[in-house]
């Protein structure tokens, strides 16, 4: 997904490309077409681009929207009593290999803190290795 968004009204001026002070900015031509690539690990969000534009044709509200895009996407264990969801199934596989015991799925309300307790002993191991 791009946060650099280019409307109809680009003609490949290369305005933009040339003035971004960041050079988040660049394009290569290839047979018959224009291509314009922004790189927003370059990009300082400073809108110079949207500024210098003659065309109107950057959408740089695109780019301080700060909305957040989904990068992953991890199954749940839920509490084998109430269904509350308690921890991802990943993070149960590593406390259980790191503890050598098998967690059992309840949440506070039904087990104390007792997981709580062996998480932050092992992030504590983790922290003074």
């Amino acid at each position: 997904m791009s946060f650099f968004k280019v409307n109809e009204n680009c003609n490949g001026c290369l305005a933009c490309v040339q003035n971004c002070p960041a050079g988040a900015l660049n394009y290569f031509d290839q047979e018959a077409g224009r291509k314009i690539m922004h790189n927003m690990s370059l990009c300082a969000r400073c809108g110079h681009c949207w500024r210098i534009c003659p065309q109107d044709a950057v959408e740089f509200k695109v780019l301080l929207t700060g909305r957040f895009d989904l990068v992953k996407t991890l199954d749940l264990v839920h509490c084998k009593v109430c269904g509350e969801p308690i921890y991802t199934t990943g993070l149960g596989e590593t406390v259980s290999n790191d503890t050598q015991k098998i967690i059992e799925p309840l949440c506070p309300d039904h087990k104390g803190f007792e997981p709580v307790k062996v998480w932050k002993k092992l992030a504590s191991k983790r922290t003074s290795q």
